[in-house]
């Protein structure tokens, strides 16, 4: 492997030219004519669609709490009444009689809340018609949309960004020629809103929507302001208007009148004004390059170089996708996944509310599904990139949403089950609500809390933060509690089982379903490893363990396939989009090749059973499910599938002009599950070692990549040639045991061959039940690679290199 170094490395630093040469930017030569076309930016609260239309410029709006409805509560305390009938008729098999005693009794008249777009603010340039030499871009290493353009002989250039620095959307405007910039700027809001001046500053105050009898109780107020440079500015009751000038730089701030879920009294003119007054006072280069550094401080940790074709740079983004599926240009995958990774960063960070269906882009009053938070796969697959990918910060609104819902879903779990602990079903909003939402065959689904917790464990692991631990504890504790107090007991198999629930989304209403099994497994004994970890009390972790004992054991059908529920009902021609009996397989670690061959299988048969295609997010989750599978091939197939234009045309597309992904419509949840799904072909770390390449396509025979994390605390930099890797370089973090698992011998300074259990406390392997197999099931068997395995025991912040 030694002999190949040289060699890999003259190689890379080839294909790394043409990667520089794309510099990760999405462009285009011609305006935006739809929202799907029009670029992204986002500092978390604030986002901003930009349409780069030489004549009339739209920069869409959104504020991260602007939401349809106020503080309220959607329990249904008949729910609690019915409970033990509507178990009976489950156990029954009246399966019909129990969904509509549900739909009766456990929802109430409001489904969630919408998220809702800000309007726009729209840029009328005279004469701008008739223009020469366009071209737009996003340049996501410096999250800066980019827009220049010719009309007789002046060249206009349009430069925004949601700043990081200054919390406002800034835009600066120039004229090659002096004294050549007019425009004028006004809004659009489909809101209930009004529009006026306030010294030099044109205000829109809007209105959160009604909705479903929930009365609209966010204000907010959008403040522009325009400074120039030659010329003037005047600004009446309903625009501004730039005449004679070079430059101008446009400001926009946006305030409301959240406070959190239970209350909404702040003042929105006084938070618009400060933060608008703050970033005048600025100077633009500087507001830029404090934006880019905070920006680029989160984004340049991970660096991916999968290689590339050579003269990319004069297509279009569009023309590229299209081209996807003849050139195999690994290079636009690599932009791809590190989109996902922008768009994470723009839509998450501490302090602010988490990426909801959409990250924080709408611009709509009434989006698809609401834009809200569906917590039974499309907000946990936001969350999947966070740690893997080295943006772990990112991950803080998601916990603090975790926080407030173990408040709010605690009345739920009295109210509607009799419960201790916190319950959440499958929806949540702005306003946290707990309790099902839409209708029984999808919304009474009561482990979405279970679920979400799972990231408060998975982010110890990553990190090793036993002060993060003890903080999260009572939270994991707390949706353990509501299993431990509303599971009963299978009349027929005697198992313990959640009644009444649904396979998310399948259906019917049923009792002990596989997903819930696997996501109880996993909140209590993670519950109850956080309880020894943190000394707490022994008794609660025996009761949490004995519990575990008496949940169903996975099951193997007579398709060979993992069952979806309790009984051997699975459809093989079903392609139904949910393969939540999968969890288990990703993100969950029940199932591996190591500790369950024959679970593995299984998974393996169900997935193919479900087929390749699918909606945008699951495509993103089938990514994962693939390299999980250790199948790098068939992971590249899911990534052609969602490499396909969406556009009127193409109805079975997955990637619209701008990147973002199709359900459809747009949901960011594929753009975050496929760059899981990438970093999880190159490195894996939920089966007791830090799996070097473990799902690697032939099509992408060398590449590097840096910044990657494994649990552990291990942040790792590789180079491979020939699909083999040549070099490892390891920073630990935290210091242990570091497994290194690899399909070709490794060498090293310290490296020995690994013996028994990690001894890393990180690497804890879920002990689960052995699985009930169908006597009419045959499984093949599926021959594992031969693998090495080495350890060597690290130091907190000292680096490893292996070869």
């Amino acid at each position: 492997m030694k002999n190949m170094t040289m060699y890999a490395i003259f190689s890379l630093f080839m294909i790394g030219g043409y990667l520089s040469a794309q510099d990760l930017k999405l462009q285009y030569f011609e305006p935006a004519r739809i929202w799907e076309e029009a670029l992204p930016l986002g500092n978390s609260r604030l986002g901003a669609m930009v349409y780069g239309i030489p004549q009339r410029e739209e920069i869409q709006l959104n504020e991260e709490t602007i939401w349809g409805g106020g503080p309220y509560r959607n329990d249904n305390p008949d729910a609690l009444n019915v409970l033990p009938e509507v178990r009976q008729l489950i156990f029954e098999g009246k399966n019909g009689e129990a969904d509509k005693l549900i739909n009766k009794t456990f929802f109430t008249k409001t489904h969630g809340m919408p998220y809702q777009t800000a309007g726009s603010v729209i840029l009328n340039f005279p004469g701008h018609e008739n223009y020469k030499e366009y071209s737009r871009q996003l340049d996501i290493n410096r999250a800066v949309s980019s827009t220049c353009y010719k009309v007789d002989g002046v060249e206009y250039s349009r430069e925004i960004f949601s700043s990081f620095a200054d919390d406002v959307v800034i835009m600066r405007v120039t004229a090659s020629v002096k004294g050549k910039l007019n425009f004028d700027a006004g809004y659009i809001n489909p809101s209930i809103h009004k529009i006026f001046k306030k010294g030099d500053t044109l205000i829109l105050e809007g209105k959160g929507a009604d909705h479903e009898g929930i009365e609209g109780k966010i204000r907010y107020q959008i403040h522009t302001a325009i400074k120039n440079e030659g010329g003037k500015v005047d600004i009446s009751d309903n625009k501004i208007t730039v005449t004679d000038a070079t430059t101008a730089i446009l400001y926009i701030s946006i305030g409301t009148n959240f406070v959190d879920y239970k209350s909404v009294g702040a003042d929105p003119e006084i938070k618009a004004a400060r933060k608008l007054l703050d970033a005048e006072a600025k100077d633009y280069l500087s507001a830029l390059k404090q934006h880019e550094q905070i920006y680029g401080s989160q984004f340049s940790r991970f660096k991916l170089d999968l290689g590339g074709l050579p003269n990319t740079s004069k297509l279009s983004t569009t023309q590229r996708i299209i081209n996807f599926h003849q050139d195999q240009d690994p290079a636009l995958v690599a932009l791809l996944f590190q989109f996902g990774r922008y768009l994470l960063i723009s839509s998450s960070q501490p302090g602010g509310q988490p990426a909801n269906l959409q990250g924080i882009w709408c611009n709509s009053m009434y989006p698809a599904w609401d834009s809200k938070y569906t917590i039974n796969i499309n907000t946990e697959m936001n969350y999947w990139p966070a740690e893997v990918t080295n943006l772990s910060e990112t991950h803080e609104p998601l916990f603090r949403m975790l926080k407030e819902l173990n408040e709010s879903g605690r009345q739920t779990a009295k109210v509607m089950y009799g419960a201790d602990g916190w319950v959440a079903h499958h929806n949540t909003d702005l306003w946290r609500v707990t309790s099902p939402i839409d209708f029984a065959a999808a919304g009474m689904w009561p482990t979405g809390g279970a679920w979400l917790s799972q990231h408060l464990w998975e982010h110890y692991l990553f990190t090793g933060d036993k002060i993060f631990l003890a903080e999260v504890y009572p939270i994991l504790k707390g949706s353990a509690d509501f299993f431990m107090t509303s599971l009963i007991k299978h009349h027929r198999y005697g198992w313990m089982v959640v009644s009444p629930s649904v396979s998310p989304e399948h259906g019917p209403i049923s009792a002990g379903c596989t997903m819930d099994n696997q996501l109880v497994f996993d909140i209590l004994s993670r519950t109850a490893l956080a309880n020894e970890i943190l000394g707490e009390d022994p008794s609660y972790r025996n009761q949490l363990k004995a519990m575990v004992e008496k949940l169903p054991p996975m099951q193997i059908g007579k398709y060979t396939q993992l069952q979806e529920w309790l009984e051997d009902v699975d459809d093989p021609k079903s392609d139904h989009r949910h393969v939540s009996h999968l969890y288990g397989l990703y993100p969950g670690n029940q199932i591996t090749m190591h500790t369950s061959p024959e679970l593995f299988e299984a998974a393996r048969n169900s997935l193919i059973y479900r087929g390749d295609m699918a909606t945008g997010w699951s495509i993103g989750w089938k990514v994962n499910l693939w390299a999980r599978l250790l199948d790098g091939n068939h992971a590249y197939k899911i990534i052609n599938n969602m490499l396909t234009l969406a556009n009127n045309e193409n109805k079975d597309g997955r990637t619209y002009p701008n990147m973002f992904t199709a359900h459809p419509p747009f949901q960011i949840d594929g753009n975050f599950g496929l760059t899981a799904g990438v970093a999880e072909m190159l490195i894996q770390s939920h089966d007791g070692a830090v799996h070097i390449l473990p799902a690697l396509p032939d099509a992408w025979k060398k590449g590097t990549v840096s910044g990657i994390v494994a649990r552990g605390g291990f942040e790792i930099a590789m180079t491979w040639n020939d699909g083999k890797v040549v070099e490892i370089k390891v920073l630990s973090k935290i210091g242990g045991n570091l497994r290194l698992r690899s399909y070709v011998p490794l060498s090293g300074k310290g490296l020995k061959k690994a013996e028994g259990d990690n001894p890393n406390p990180l690497f804890v392997p879920a002990r689960i039940a052995k699985p009930v197999i169908s006597g009419e099931a045959s499984l093949k068997g599926i021959a594992p690679k031969k693998v090495y395995e080495y350890d060597i025991m690290t130091e907190p912040g000292k680096s490893y290199v292996f070869k």
